[in-house]
């Protein structure tokens, strides 16, 4: 085991984790950031058109961008990477006042000990798991309408599903797409009512039910989606864009049966600093149960976990500015 006792251990290298990082070194606390990778799941995105400060930015860039940040800090954060993290426990307090020690073990075998730890492993999309997917991933194929809508203006669009999330990113590409074909493999849309009688009073959306996606086509980008009819009869629609919206599967297990989680395993948090059902043990980012999956909602969210964690290890109260008396 390692002999550093740090204030807190960061897992994740996507914007929740970065940004945490970085207010956790500003602070002046121990901190260790454990990842794989950095740059989250944009990693793989050609264009980033909503990250705050960069008009347009690739995946690739950002992550980049986010670790040569965190590097700034390298006196007050230490970083393992590519490293995986593979276990996560909770040392039992012998005084009950005590800040009680996480120890975190890696894939490698090393074990670090913290005060807190700041979960932030974000998730992973649901896929569809057909041929062309993950080799046009990036180049038409995407999985968050919110981000890449206005990468399709004036095409022809395919979403994959037909719940809320499909039918939400539908909307979502109303005024850039020039048509969308909603795919749903059910006999009718399972989104809210309202967003579907939205749906239903669109022309430039057409619903295709009891359809199931069978192949994304394209050489270089997307050009089409085959898919099989009610009947079992293959088709193909033209496409220039295909959003897979079938949902996602956050990066909780580790930690499910320390914290209290959703019925979809999202970790459940107070929206306030981050903290969960175990004190010392903060999230944020995709693995929660916030339910805007957005780098910038991640990044914000952490920085809050990470103030909290320093008041945590600190045994501080932290109190709204509006709270503090009057002179």
């Amino acid at each position: 085991m390692n002999d550093t006792l740090y204030d807190t251990v960061i897992l994740g290298g996507g914007p929740a984790g970065v940004a945490a990082a970085v207010y956790a070194a500003r602070k002046k606390i121990k901190t260790l950031l454990i990842t794989k990778e950095f740059g989250g799941q944009s990693v793989v995105a050609s264009e980033i058109e909503n990250w705050i400060g960069e008009e347009e930015i690739s995946g690739f860039e950002l992550a980049m961008k986010l670790e040569k940040h965190v590097k700034k800090y390298k006196e007050d954060v230490d970083i393992k990477t590519p490293e995986t993290v593979t276990k996560i426990e909770k040392v039992a307090c012998e005084d009950e006042a005590r800040v009680c020690d996480f120890v975190v073990t890696t894939e490698s075998g090393d074990t670090y000990r913290a005060k807190s730890v700041i979960y932030a492993l974000g998730g992973r999309r649901r896929k569809l798991g057909i041929p062309g997917e993950d080799r046009l991933e990036g180049t038409g194929v995407s999985y968050c309408a919110t981000c890449d809508a206005p990468l399709f203006s004036d095409k022809k669009v395919v979403v994959v599903g037909g719940g809320n999330a499909g039918a939400e990113a539908a909307v979502d590409l109303l005024p850039y797409a020039e048509k969308v074909t909603i795919l749903q493999n059910k006999d009718q849309l399972t989104a809210d009512t309202a967003t579907v009688d939205r749906i239903n009073s669109e022309e430039k959306i057409e619903v295709i039910t009891n359809a199931s996606a069978q192949e994304i086509t394209g050489s270089q980008t997307v050009e089409g989606v085959v898919y099989k009819d009610e009947n079992g009869e293959e088709k193909t629609i033209e496409a220039g864009g295909v959003f897979v919206e079938i949902g996602s599967i956050p990066n909780s297990e580790l930690v499910e049966d320390m914290v209290e989680t959703d019925d979809h395993g999202q970790i459940k948090i107070d929206p306030r600093h981050g903290s969960t059902s175990q004190p010392g043990l903060y999230a944020a980012g995709d693995v929660t149960d916030d339910p805007y999956k957005q780098n910038n909602t991640a990044a914000g969210d952490a920085v809050k976990a990470a103030l909290a964690a320093y008041s945590y290890v600190q045994n501080l109260p932290k109190r709204s500015p509006a709270e503090e008396p009057e002179e």
